[in-house]
Formats: C-alpha cells, structure tokens, sequence
C-alpha cells in the first residue's frame, strides 16, 4: 500500500474515529522573523486535525535539533494529544513537502504501524473545496505503546563506519551547501559534505508542492547512480528534509533506508569530522 492518501480518501475517513489528522509543519529554517506555524494552524486546518509540534516533540536535552526523543516521553506525548497505536495517522503540512516526512519517520520509528501521508498540502485541500476549521482541536487520551525500531537510525559512529565502508549516504540539502559554496543557516557550522556522499537535494523530489511519481522518483535516484537494491542513509542539515529523501526512495522501491538522525548539525561540530568541498 502506498503511504500517500489523496484529499478526497481522507476527506472521506474524516470521521472514522480511528484515524486521526496531524498538521506537522515546521517553520523553515534561517527565515526572519520565523513562521509561526501555530498559528497558521489556529487561524485554518483541516477540520479534527492536531497539531503535531515536532519541535516540542524532540528531545529537549541536546543543543541539537529535532532529535528524537526518549521512548516514554514519545508515548506520554501521543497518549495525551490523542494518538493511539492502533489509529490510521494522516500527516499534513501548511504548503509544500518538508516537515511531514520527518513526522512520519519519527511515528513509524516509535512503531506506530499506520501512519499516512496528505498527497498534496493545506492549498491542494483548498483547492478540492474541501472544508477546514479554526481553533484548538482536542482529543480524548489515548493509549500508544511505543516499540522502538533502533536499526532506522543511525549516529555519528555509524556514520563513521559507512564513511569507512563506501556506503551510499544521500545528503538532501542544497547542492551549494553540499559544495561548500553557501552557508549553513545554523551558525558556526561549516558547509561541506561527508566523504563519498551523493547530493540529492530534497527540492528535486518534488514538483508543485508534492512528491514526484515513484517512476520519476526512480528515474532521478538512477541519474545519481544509486542502487536501490544497496542499503541507503540519508541526511540533511538536522534531520528533517533527510526523511522526504528516505519518503522518497521507499516510494521507489528501496527495502533498506536509515537516516542519520543527528545530521550535519551532529556531524559538522565534531573535531574528527571530515569535510569535504567541491
């Protein structure tokens, strides 16, 4: 089964009480003054969604960001925005592909069995003339059992010996951060690139605010000389836009993708890091 659910599916399953709707929009990085997109929720969503608050949702005990929790703080947070292990998740953001993605990776990686994704965004739910809400949703608690899948992350270490070993390490941030020739949003890291990685922008999977098609997805993995068939890490700058290029290879067919959860924001500040330029 696909992970991505058309407008009209969801719109139809809005009242099944066992899925359940999750705006997970992260504001962009490096954008001043930064997007509130809170509030954006409040002002307008799709009517039951909850707003999935990845920041808020992250381990508060690392400088780094949006790194994943602690298993029973992630099942304490679901619980209490009513997700349970058992529900249908459909995951949205506000425009375009960017946060959802990591979204999804964080629920299935604490085991949540179904978790969906919005083919398309808030506009293409607009532009259906499909109706939204305002406000605060609330829903009753629920009970999620978490079961952490550790094999989909990987750390520094990891990294290290993929580095090592010749792996395929798929960086999804711009081509000129890869390159070393803009900088990083965040401050004090230096642009560059692991060694042997392959720049595959994030950008470049998707076309008028959603996911390419898997043969066109496919079609740009093979221009990039990756194998499907190998196993894949992806990365970015901290962790988000690495899990639309993990999104992206599964719709492709790849079976073995891990994600560096750390990213360059882990793997930029490290003394022993090699950073290549070119």
């Amino acid at each position: 089964m696909s992970p991505l659910v058309s407008c009209a599916w969801l719109a139809a399953h809005l009242d099944d009480p066992n899925t359940v709707v999750l705006d997970a929009t992260l504001p962009p990085v490096g954008i001043t003054p930064p997007v509130d997109t809170r509030a954006r929720y409040l002002a307008q969503h799709i009517p039951g969604a909850v707003f999935f608050d990845i920041e808020a949702l992250s381990d508060p005990a690392t400088p780094l960001p949006h790194m994943l929790p602690s298993l029973n703080a992630f099942a304490a947070s679901l619980s209490s925005l009513g997700i349970g292990d058992a529900m249908t998740i459909v995951l949205y953001e506000q425009a375009g592909v960017f946060s959802a993605p990591r979204a999804r990776w964080m629920l299935r990686t604490f085991g949540a069995p179904n978790v969906l994704l919005l083919d398309g965004d808030l506009t293409s739910w607009l532009e259906a003339n499909l109706p939204t809400q305002s406000g605060e949703v609330h829903r009753a608690p629920a009970v999620f059992h978490p079961n952490f899948n550790a094999s989909a992350v990987k750390d520094f270490a990891d990294i290290q010996h993929l580095i090592a070993d010749r792996a395929q390490i798929l960086d999804a941030r711009s081509a000129a951060r890869f390159q070393g020739t803009a900088p990083e949003p965040r401050p004090g890291l230096p642009s560059g690139h692991m060694p042997g990685a392959t720049s595959v922008p994030f950008t470049d999977l998707v076309d008028h605010g959603r996911l390419k098609s898997p043969a066109a997805l496919r079609e740009l993995f093979a221009t990039k000389s990756i194998d499907l068939d190998r196993p894949i890490t992806t990365t970015c700058g901290s962790g988000v836009t690495a899990a639309v290029v993990a999104l992206g290879l599964e719709l492709a067919g790849a079976k073995d993708v891990t994600l560096y959860d750390g990213s360059w924001a882990d793997y930029a500040q490290r003394p022993n890091a090699v950073i290549e330029t070119s």
